[in-house]
């Protein structure tokens, strides 16, 4: 119980991170000497010190590290990349025991940073709250072994199950409330990119950025396969940078970049593979329907956040379906249900 109490901290810790490490994983890190947490940290930003090193250099009595134990919820790293490996600096301080939430799945660690802790004559248990912690690196682990974006759906629905009424211009029916519009901007400030499709480029015209919420503006990408949305909607105000995945070469502007797909293959993962190479670890897809159902009709999706609105339309755009296998559950946010579905199948 004590060790899953200090590996819990460590979770706790690591999501301050969430924001700000991309491409790297969110990890914290706790350090323990007879009984009592002597120090602690968490990966702040990508580029920057790593938590067990944040942790170590929190402690204030350096000499209680080599009997003291350190707690963390991913494999420390054994490679030397933009900071030096963190195995190293815990054996170089001398602490005898490492306890690990999780193995970490990036292909350069996998597993060397444990046996190098333990080639060291240092005590190491992996396996605490593995689940917990898996869950929180869960971008990061799909952007390593699937080798795409972390990939969330999310869309407002009638009680009906439609998103929109019919229209061909004009304004869209608001199904969000004022809070659970927040959540919406949470979820992008949380993102690496944004997408959305032609039809709901044109007809709502959203600039997809993050507001009244603190967070950085995710990457706005688009479909427009024939250059045909026009160049005054805010997607192309050069204010965020902006991919737009078409069929057609065009020239640069600022802070937009026009990505040639070949259109008689599946454009998904042609896009997803190029969000890939550009370290865009998650992406937040809203929209539309034929976007979104795209996306899960080719099974490409890992999470989706729909909802559910009190309001009827009787008739109009209907929503997305998620069919097949998948872990549903539930909660509401200010009286409005939040459906989450998560796939079990990638």
């Amino acid at each position: 119980m004590e060790e899953e109490k200090y590996m819990q901290r460590c979770i706790e810790l690591a999501q301050n991170g969430l924001c700000n490490v991309s491409p790297n994983p969110m990890v914290g890190a706790v350090i323990v000497c007879d009984g009592q947490i002597i120090g602690e940290g968490y990966h702040i930003r990508c580029g920057q010190a790593h938590a067990e090193v944040n942790a170590i250099h929190s402690v204030k009595n350096e000499s209680l590290l080599k009997r003291s134990t350190i707690y963390v919820s991913l494999e420390p790293c054994s490679h030397y990349g933009k900071t030096p490996p963190c195995a190293d600096l815990i054996i170089e301080k001398q602490i005898p025991r490492i306890v690990i939430g999780c193995q970490d799945p990036f292909s350069k660690v996998a597993g060397q940073g444990i046996q190098k802790l333990r080639n060291a004559g240092r005590e190491v248990t992996v396996g605490i709250l593995e689940n917990e912690c898996r869950h929180l690196i869960r971008r990061f682990i799909v952007f390593n072994t699937l080798h795409r974006p972390y990939i969330t759906l999310k869309w407002a629905e009638s009680a009906d199950g439609f998103i929109d009424i019919n229209r061909t211009d004009g304004q869209p029916v608001i199904l969000s409330t004022p809070h659970t519009a927040l959540l919406v901007h949470k979820k992008r400030s949380e993102s690496d990119a944004i997408m959305v499709g032609t039809h709901t480029a044109q007809l709502d015209n959203p600039s997809l950025t993050v507001r009244n919420w603190y967070g950085k503006n995710p990457v706005r990408v688009v479909l427009d396969r024939n250059l045909s949305l026009p160049s005054d909607l805010h997607l192309f105000d050069g204010s965020v940078p902006t991919l737009v995945f078409t069929s057609r070469k065009h020239p640069e502007q600022k802070s937009i970049e026009y990505i040639v797909l070949d259109y008689e293959k599946e454009l998904l993962p042609q896009i997803m593979n190029t969000l890939y190479h550009r370290g865009l670890q998650s992406i937040l897809v809203e929209g539309g329907t034929q976007l979104l159902q795209s996306f899960i009709d080719n099974n490409l999706w890992d999470e989706a956040f729909i909802e559910e609105a009190k309001v009827t339309l009787d008739s109009g755009v209907k929503a997305p379906e998620i069919r097949n296998k998948i872990s549903y559950s539930d909660k509401k946010h200010f009286g409005v249900k939040i459906k989450h579905y998560t796939n079990k199948n990638v």
